[in-house]
């Protein structure tokens, strides 16, 4: 009797056709865990500036699975070596490299959880991930903690020019509709290579590179940095942190068992055991929205008001600056909302508040992209390019804003 072996493929709208090349890794994206992030949105709260921006960490994951496929299809015609154990390494750790992330992404990075970055998370869930499957990630928890004895297999995972960057840039583009940050991800990937051990681009990508970190630099300053979408972040974060203040003094707060957990608890790096990752595990987009919808009937005013204000958008003013804020027009706007609204000073400042932010598209301090060139020599890519700009790219521009009321808040 003859069976048929069904192919395992995602409809993308960026590549078409997404094949997952092994059981294993279908399995993976089938866990709960990895499921979770079809709930967690890619770009935050930056559908309130881009309206088709909802796209999640799901698309995401996939999305930088498959140009890791064609990044290994690359390298093996150009005769480096990957064996077949390192393959799937490198496609389990690409495919899982995001999964510790929050609600709504890099918004709620700290808030949840005390100074913990979603890349430990990542690989405590890669950990629990291992037990679950017999050891077979353990190659791939390698490679994406840079222990791996072949740096470019990291390289390709996590650097300046790895394939998370490639799909992001290329994928919040399209949702968003900004042209200027789509990238030709698969002529980047034509052009890899590898030389001593490292993940090299060749002369002819020299123009593609270029590209790649303009794109980079207007999708941060139109997209990424956006002024609606930090003053919508930076509110997301103060009615977590008001929740957390009112549950500590023993308000009734009302949300899901889970955010609960973290809204009463204090989760550090050294304390996360299995549970609270089971915990943190049931957390997603869908948690911090009912607990809006809830808190914007709350008796505090400060909870209140703030859930109205990311439902209904109704945000804050916000002012960008080359220069800091100065502090006395920072006071002025205290006053002026605490004895409008009969608030304390500290209930004000979760309403008036200044902040910085930076952009650097190419971090020379980080790891360079290095160019191969005909003559065989190595060099990075702001010499090799002849675009003045590359240098100035290398910079770090900072700006400064100051988010204050509106005449009136509902």
């Amino acid at each position: 009797m003859a069976t048929t072996r069904k192919l395992k493929l995602f409809n993308d709208p960026i590549y078409g056709f997404i094949r997952i090349p092994s059981t294993e890794l279908f399995q993976l994206i089938a866990h709960p865990y990895f499921q979770r992030l079809r709930r967690i949105s890619q770009m935050g709260l930056s559908y309130l500036v881009f309206p088709g921006a909802h796209h999640t960490r799901f698309h995401h994951a996939l999305g930088s699975m498959h140009l890791m496929q064609q990044a290994i299809q690359v390298l093996r015609y150009k005769d480096v070596e990957i064996t077949d154990e390192e393959a799937n390494g490198l496609l389990a750790a690409i495919l899982l490299h995001d999964i510790g992330h929050g609600p709504f992404s890099h918004a709620m990075e700290h808030s949840l959880v005390d100074g913990i970055g979603h890349e430990h998370i990542s690989l405590l869930f890669m950990q629990s991930l291992n037990q679950q499957f017999n050891g077979s990630l353990t190659s791939a928890i390698e490679i994406f903690k840079g222990t791996y004895p072949k740096k470019f297999l990291n390289q390709l995972v996590s650097s300046q020019l790895d394939m998370d960057r490639l799909d992001y840039l290329k994928r919040d583009s399209f949702y968003t509709g900004v042209a200027e940050g789509n990238i030709n991800s698969e002529r980047l990937i034509t052009m890899l290579n590898v030389v001593d051990g490292e993940l090299v681009i060749e002369e002819k990508g020299i123009y593609s590179v270029e590209k790649f970190l303009i794109a980079r630099r207007f999708m941060y300053w139109q997209v990424y940095l956006h002024k609606t979408g930090i003053v919508a972040e930076q509110l997301l974060i103060r009615v977590l942190r008001r929740a957390r203040e009112l549950s500590a003094q023993d308000v009734l707060i009302e949300a899901s068992d889970a955010l609960l957990y973290f809204l009463k608890n204090t989760v550090r790096k050294d304390t996360i055991s299995h549970d609270i990752l089971l915990k943190f595990s049931a957390l997603d987009d869908i948690d911090i929205l009912a607990a809006l919808k809830k808190w914007q009937h709350h008796d505090d005013f400060v909870l209140s008001t703030l859930s109205k204000m990311i439902l209904h958008r109704e945000l804050l003013e916000v002012k960008i600056k080359k220069n800091p804020i100065a502090p006395q027009r920072i006071l002025k706007q205290l006053k002026e909302f605490a004895l409008k609204y009969n608030l304390t000073e500290e209930e004000a400042r979760y309403f008036v508040f200044t902040g910085t932010i930076a952009n650097t598209a190419y971090n020379k301090d980080d790891e360079n992209i290095n160019i191969l060139m005909g003559n065989s020599k190595i060099i990075d890519v702001a010499k090799a390019s002849d675009h003045l700009n590359l240098k100035a790219l290398s910079k770090t521009v900072t700006k400064y804003y100051i988010c204050y009321p509106k005449k009136s808040v509902s």
